[in-house]
């Protein structure tokens, strides 16, 4: 992911975020065959490591991409109202679809065997191929193909210019540098947090064949988000600034993640899972919101995706480090950890919060603030 997010982010700047959708989707449709493939074939380890590559940057295609291409649309078709909206109802689609798709899996899987849900997964990124191909359309942004700061018109030169103004708009903008800064650390934290879920849970409830007991742990986060971005609304208007919120709801996720290490009750853990990932949800796409307002739609998509690369940057790092204490000294200091790193996100939150930028109060997308020499 960190190799991969910001070439592909490129691609979508230079390209379009069509061309980037679509290229996501054979990737991935490939990569998960290809998973199936050596399942048959009883593939070696390093087979399996270099599809999940694939798999990899299949993933980064989409991640700038797709909001890049939603929020361009929006601006374009004169949307007036709050982007929070409508990145909380994705995300209610999305918590929706893991929801099912996580039950469904399952169940075709103890139903059948394990590749089955594999090889549905790549006809339905077959299918969602087609219907881009055939309805999807770059609304309100226009490829690049004249000469940047840098010079030339060619394929490369627009690549440098595109990763050029990235870096101009986006690292260079106080606030955005900010944010980003604090994305390893809310970031990669929460990404061992939910995979530590299922094997800490099955500790605590004292039988390592409870698998349902490791589903719960995706059904809660999956219920989570969609709960989350039902919130998201009320959390907008309970702080005028988004900031605020972030500020606020980070700090008591950081609270939770500290508490499931202190407490060893199964059903409290439970309850604190709970908040954690709706707070984590509710706070997602006021988040997405405040970045989008302060970046320009040309370099929308690579500027995203090098805030997703700083997030899965702070991954590399923390799960190693997280999943070695958890062998050494147990789960719950694992959890203790956790907290702390991402209590260490709030400073940065903090110095965003004091740059003042518009899009900190602005409910619509207010013009990119200009970048700090």
């Amino acid at each position: 992911m960190v190799l991969f997010e910001v070439p592909t982010g490129v691609v979508a700047d230079v390209w379009g975020r069509r061309a980037s959708f679509l290229l996501g989707t054979v990737t991935l449709a490939a990569s998960t065959g290809l998973y199936v493939l050596l399942w048959q074939v009883n593939g070696p380890f390093w087979q399996w490591a270099v599809v999940s590559l694939l798999l990899g940057l299949g993933f980064t295609f989409f991640s700038g991409a797709v909001e890049a291409w939603l929020v361009d649309a929006l601006t374009a078709t004169g949307y007036t109202g709050p982007l929070e909206s409508v990145f909380a109802r994705g995300q209610v689609i999305s918590g929706t679809g893991m929801l099912a798709g996580s039950v469904a899996g399952g169940y075709i899987a103890q139903l059948t065997n394990l590749g089955v849900p594999f090889v549905l997964r790549a006809g339905v990124l077959l299918v969602m191929f087609v219907v881009a191909l055939v309805l999807m359309r770059d609304i309100g942004f226009t490829p690049s193909r004249g000469a940047g700061p840098i010079g030339g018109t060619g394929p490369i030169d627009r690549v440098r210019n595109i990763a050029a103004n990235s870096v101009r708009y986006g690292w260079r903008v106080p606030a955005v540098r900010y944010l980003m800064l604090a994305a390893p650390f809310t970031g990669g934290v929460s990404i061992y947090v939910f995979y530590a879920l299922q094997p800490y849970l099955l500790d605590l409830w004292g039988d390592p064949q409870a698998y349902g007991i490791a589903g719960l742990a995706a059904a809660i986060v999956a219920g989570a988000q969609i709960l989350g971005g039902l919130l998201t609304p009320q959390v907008a208007r309970i702080f005028p600034r988004r900031t605020t919120a972030l500020l606020v709801v980070e700090a008591i996720a950081a609270v939770a993640v500290l508490l499931i290490g202190l407490v060893t009750n199964f059903w409290a853990v439970i309850a604190l899972i709970v908040v954690w990932a709706l707070l984590f949800a509710a706070v997602t796409p006021v988040r997405q919101a405040y970045i989008n307002g302060m970046i320009p739609s040309q370099q929308r998509a690579t500027i995203l995706s090098f805030d997703s690369l700083m997030s899965s940057s702070g991954g590399i790092a923390a799960q190693p480090v997280l999943g070695r204490v958890a062998d050494v000294w147990g789960y719950p200091a694992s959890y203790l950890i956790s907290g702390v790193l991402s209590a260490l996100a709030l400073p940065f939150v903090a110095q965003a919060r004091r740059q003042n930028a518009p899009a900190d109060l602005r409910t619509t997308l207010p013009d990119p603030p200009p970048p700090t020499p």
